[in-house]
């Protein structure tokens, strides 16, 4: 399930996830460390939702987009077969950078397991060097989804 909302300048995406038994510790419950993953999956139908390709910034534009930030808070775990829905929420920024801001929820009961973070800057594919500006094709894509 994709679904892209634009409410009053927020830029959201949100899909689900079933939880696979290989994601699970031997207690049953997800493993922190799969979270990362998740919040992956939300950054994706993010992107798809809004036309922001990954590939493309790197093969198109010339710049890749590592990760420097990632913060995460456990409120309730997840077990195997629940169905997590993931919300990715993309924060405006003056800076070269991709702030996404995360919440799952687990889809039965609508509550609340877990919040994070994730930061991205933009780093040149040619020269490795951090760009202290954003670059043109970002600062289009901003514009092409109101976000300028």
């Amino acid at each position: 399930m994709l679904n892209k909302l634009m409410q009053h300048n927020t830029h959201k995406a949100s899909t689900t996830i079933e939880i696979q038994f290989y994601d699970c510790d031997p207690l049953g419950i997800v493993w922190h460390g799969n979270y990362v993953k998740y919040f992956e999956v939300g950054r994706e139908a993010f992107c798809k939702a809004y036309n922001l390709n990954f590939l493309d910034i790197f093969h198109k534009n010339g710049f890749s987009t590592p990760l420097v930030n990632m913060d995460f808070s456990f409120k309730r775990p997840l077990t195997y077969k629940d169905v997590a829905i993931v919300e990715a929420t993309f924060q405006k920024s003056v800076s070269a950078k991709l702030i996404f801001h995360y919440q799952i929820r687990k889809q039965t009961t609508g509550e609340l397991i877990c919040t994070g973070s994730t930061t991205q800057v933009f780093v040149g594919k040619e020269n490795g060097l951090l760009s202290l500006i954003a670059p043109d094709f970002y600062l289009d894509w901003q514009k092409q989804n109101g976000l300028l």
